[in-house]
């Protein structure tokens, strides 16, 4: 080989051994240190700043139930979110104004959404979607109040309960759709 095959191959080994230091191996489904999600662990109740529609239509914050850290999956994981009971096909409405950021299938999750808020700082995510509104699509501004989707049980919900899985997810900056530190949304909602 000569100098200048050496010298080339010696960058390329450099640019590879810069590029695995910045590289951050994550995403859906991701079962590394931390159950999927980075930054701090934030407590029950850990405080949400911002004002939260109740994001299904004609459900009370009375009617609300608390039922964050109830055991799922047979014992294996915990509930990071609140399930809020309603009749399929009830339109689940934005929470907050933000943008659509990613939607999604999953095996758990069946028809999901994504969205981020104005100021980037929180995901909300919605699961179990029986279907999405007619003209949502990524990217897609969003005002609180505005129907994106309806309430189901895709995924792994029970069939005869359709419900919204309804999350929230502090995130800092340059996190994806899918990372963030979760928040409860029971004393949000239910404004206790």
């Amino acid at each position: 080989m000569s100098r200048f095959g050496l010298i080339a191959a010696a960058l390329i080994v450099l640019l590879l051994i810069g590029f695995a230091s910045i590289v951050r191996v994550t995403g859906p489904g991701w079962s590394g240190s931390g159950g999927g999600t980075t930054g701090p662990k934030l407590a029950k109740g850990a405080p949400y700043t911002g004002q939260l529609l109740i994001p299904v239509q004609g459900v009370a914050a009375s009617a609300l139930h608390d039922d964050w850290s109830e055991p799922r999956g047979d014992g294996t994981r915990v509930h990071h979110a609140i399930d809020i009971m309603a009749a399929r096909g009830t339109p689940v409405l934005a929470a907050a104004d933000g943008r659509i950021e990613k939607l999604f299938q999953s095996n758990l999750g069946g028809t999901t959404i994504y969205e981020r808020s104005a100021d980037g700082g929180t995901v909300f995510y919605y699961a179990h979607l029986d279907h999405y509104a007619p003209t949502l699509v990524e990217g897609q501004a969003v005002k609180a109040g505005q129907e994106i989707a309806a309430v189901g049980s895709t995924g792994d919900a029970d069939a005869g309960a359709p419900h919204l899985h309804f999350e929230i997810h502090a995130m800092t900056p340059g996190e994806r759709w899918w990372q963030g530190s979760e928040v409860d949304p029971y004393p949000v909602l239910a404004k206790r």
